[in-house]
């Protein structure tokens, strides 16, 4: 698995160098192996200057060796509002909107909900605390990790992480890849199964009555099975339950399934842009139970025929079948 390193001053110099040239922050984070939402907190650190990289990596430099800034709720004024709502049983979400509302101008006098919960745990323990933290809706005295109850529901048995998947599949240049993940209704109530080729950017659409385990490997299974076997390789998928039965996927379809890290869906980049597009079809907060599996096939084909720039406006269509065709061919010369 990757460890993250901070973005050197050679790499700094040649985002500078790519953007002057009206490259993309998606594109250029393909060149330089790193997630485009780094490069973009990256870039927006040096606000209205235009980004400089050489600038960029003394700045980073420096903020390493000295603290960013002193805690704000060690302004005793500021520590004395909130503490004086916090004894009014008022929660830090509501503190700190209404000190953006009184203090519109004055940022000493702002503060975020998130600080306001760090500074009570911050309290060493005995009466103030309790007292500041019987406002608190869970009226806790001490912080529950963010983490906690992980190990209890436990992860999903036998994960292939997607730093162990085949390198052909990160160029796209090979066929029979596949990205996948659900697509939710109306109150999470609902859902569609979505497959997209990597390389030809092709979409099934898979029916979903639930998003349980057992649904999902029957309607994954039944899209999969449409494919030509040739084209059944890896399946890239995030790390929801709903793909626990990962295992018995395999031994259904031929399909090996690779996980993506939690919040990265810049890994999956192709089904992320394609669960875009199908909103188009699909909106937001709609009941999706009420298609049918014709009904998805046909928006499915909508978008299966759009013609696309990257393949030289060529639908997904056409370059899945010129795959199938070759496929077909490689297989009779084989035998």
């Amino acid at each position: 698995m990757k460890t993250y390193q901070h973005m050197g001053v050679e790499e700094r110099i040649e985002l500078q160098m790519r953007l002057g040239q009206g490259e993309s922050l998606r594109s250029i984070a393909k060149v330089l192996d790193r997630s485009p939402s780094t490069l973009s907190r990256e870039v927006a650190r040096d606000k209205g200057a235009g980004y400089e990289g050489r600038r960029s990596h003394r700045r980073a430099v420096r903020c390493s060796r000295v603290p960013r800034v002193a805690r704000k709720l060690a302004d005793e004024t500021l520590w004395g509002m909130v503490k004086d709502l916090l004894r009014r049983e008022w929660s830090p979400q509501q503190i700190a909107g209404i000190l953006a509302l009184a203090f519109p101008d004055e940022a000493e006098l702002r503060v975020s909900h998130e600080t306001i919960y760090t500074a009570i745990y911050l309290v060493p323990r005995g009466e103030l605390r309790k007292e500041l933290a019987l406002g608190l809706r869970q009226g806790r005295s001490v912080r529950k990790a963010h983490n906690r109850g992980l190990a209890q529901r436990g992860r999903i048995a036998d994960m292939q992480s997607i730093h162990v998947r085949p390198p052909e599949v990160e160029d796209r240049l090979i066929p029979g890849h596949w990205e996948g993940d659900l697509i939710k209704g109306a109150g999470n109530r609902s859902s569609i199964g979505t497959l997209v080729e990597r390389t030809s950017g092709f979409v099934f659409l898979a029916k979903m009555s639930s998003a349980t385990a057992a649904d999902a490997l029957t309607s994954f299974s039944k899209a999969l099975k449409r494919i030509p076997a040739a084209l059944r390789k890896t399946l890239t998928y995030d790390q929801g339950k709903e793909m626990s039965y990962h295992t018995a996927l395999t031994l259904r379809t031929g399909v090996r399934v690779y996980f993506a890290d939690p919040h990265s869906p810049w890994q999956r980049g192709s089904n992320e842009n394609t669960n875009g597009l199908l909103r188009q079809y699909l909106p937001k907060g709609t009941d999706l139970s009420i298609y049918s599996q014709d009904e998805l096939n046909a928006i499915a084909l909508r978008l299966n025929t759009r013609p696309r720039k990257r393949y030289s406006f060529r639908s997904p269509l056409n370059v899945y079948a010129e795959h199938i065709q070759l496929t077909q061919c490689a297989t009779s010369t084989a035998h």
